[in-house]
């Protein structure tokens, strides 16, 4: 998932659920009692504060929600229904940045137009969908909520005009798919809310990244926070995490040549699990636990400030191998006595035109800044980074049996200093990282002659 290198394998440091005690609830006051219970929304049938739709089986719900910190905004927002109210996550909000107030009644409704509109009794829009119909005075549009906790507009002959999931806030749902890119052009992220208890736009963000366009990363503003994945190429690629009890999350990432998307589903189809990316900037899998009536993060990225972008500094990594995260420097390297905050420096000084050797390292997810170059077989990428006397490591992935599009391999060679490394037991991939000249009887090297 999110928290692989490869887009398979769990998260390093699990082997046991989290207590989530120490996260953040958002305790909502709702100010009105409920009273529409069905999942329609029609022309003829507006939402006001006070209604609520309820999916066909009771899972999810929509309807106006205030924050505990607030008893005058008003947001739209879907959450999961059949939850105690201190424990329902909300999974989507539609006026996030132009809450209405109680001052100024709002409405939901769907316009003559098919648009689905906020608006308060001021007759100021708030928020409304952009669909690209045109639809007639008789058309009837409706919107319905599904179990999948998805809000889907239809115009009448029942063909999808907008829906929610295309247009997620922080969170992804089990069978969303969350587009990461459309033929080469970077889509839309997911959001955090500002606060525990303010659903406007925060300060941190995931997607994918613009420059490296094979990572997925989170944003603090617009620094790099923390490298969650690194897809691995394939056209279709994934892994499992521990759900609840009784459950499996499976996480899958696509390349169809035009789309590249993530989305997750759960082994016995149960919808309470999700994917949050939550205020602090930590990317968390949650699942439902029923016996502690609570969520379980059974997955998060960074953890304890371990994954933060560049915190082992460079020739650094963070090992995610034991019971907890630690700094480790790659192998051949030493921490800097002289600057413990650059991280490791090498034991032996590289010298171009001298005999080096490449060290394998397994399991891990990859360094930031590579070069991604196209068609080249292992013996190639490995020639690639011999032959540069400033090449300092490379990697390689052979995806012939893995239904790619095109291009069959993946070779990646960095050159300069390596910087925000992983090591995991669970995952990741071999590292080749060129060294002095060779100790005798060192194992898993590859000797090249300059």
């Amino acid at each position: 998932m999110l928290f692989s290198s490869l887009g398979a394998g769990r998260l390093a440091h699990e082997g046991g659920v989290m207590d989530m005690s120490c996260l953040p609830i958002f305790i909502l006051l709702f100010l009105f009692p409920f009273s529409k219970s069905d999942d329609q929304l029609t022309q003829g049938k507006p939402l006001s504060p006070g209604d609520i739709l309820i999916s066909k089986d009771g899972v999810f719900a929509l309807g106006f929600f205030s924050p505990a910190n607030s008893n005058k905004s008003l947001y739209v927002g879907i959450w999961f229904y059949n939850i105690q109210e201190s424990s329902r996550a909300i999974v989507w909000v539609a006026n996030r940045n132009n809450p209405a107030t109680t001052t100024s009644p709002a409405t939901l409704a769907i316009s003559v137009k098919s648009d689905l509109v906020l608006s308060d009794s001021e007759g100021r829009t708030l928020w409304m969908t952009k669909n690209n119909i045109t639809a007639d005075e008789d058309a009837r549009a409706s919107a319905v909520l599904l179990d999948t906790g998805n809000l889907v507009l239809r115009s009448p002959n029942g063909t999808v005009i907008w829906e929610s999931f295309d247009h997620p806030t922080d969170t992804i749902l089990p069978g969303m798919r969350f587009l990461l890119s459309y033929k080469g052009r970077v889509m839309g992220r997911l959001v955090a809310w500002k606060g525990p208890d303010d659903p406007s736009v925060g300060d941190f963000s995931f997607g994918l990244d613009p420059d490296l366009d094979m990572q997925m990363v989170t944003w603090h503003g617009d620094k790099l926070y923390c490298r969650i994945s690194v897809w691995n190429g394939a056209s279709v690629s994934g892994g499992t995490y521990p759900g609840n009890n009784s459950s499996v999350v499976y996480q899958t990432i696509v390349n169809t040549g035009d789309r590249f998307y993530l989305m997750y589903s759960v082994s016995d189809d149960s919808p309470y699990a999700r994917i949050m990316l939550d205020y602090t900037g930590t990317m968390r899998l949650l699942t439902w636990n029923s016996y502690s009536s609570s969520w379980i993060a059974t997955s998060e990225r960074p953890s304890g400030g371990y994954g933060v972008y560049g915190s082992c500094g460079l020739f650094g990594y963070s090992d995610f191998t034991g019971a907890t995260p630690t700094c480790q420097c790659l192998d051949g390297f030493e921490p800097d006595s002289m600057n413990s905050s650059r991280g490791c420096r090498r034991v032996e000084a590289l010298k171009c035109g001298s005999k080096n050797h490449f060290l394998r390292l397994s399991g891990m997810k990859v360094p930031d800044r590579f070069l991604h170059i196209r068609n080249r077989s292992f013996d190639q990428c490995a020639a690639e980074c011999s032959r540069n006397c400033s090449c300092t490591a490379y990697a390689y992935a052979n995806l012939s049996s893995a239904g790619t599009l095109g291009d069959q391999t993946r070779c990646l060679v960095w050159t300069g200093e390596l910087v925000d490394a992983w090591k995991t037991n669970n995952y990741g991939e071999n590292l080749y990282i060129r060294l002095g000249d060779s100790p005798a009887g060192m194992d898993d090297i590859t000797v090249w002659d300059q």
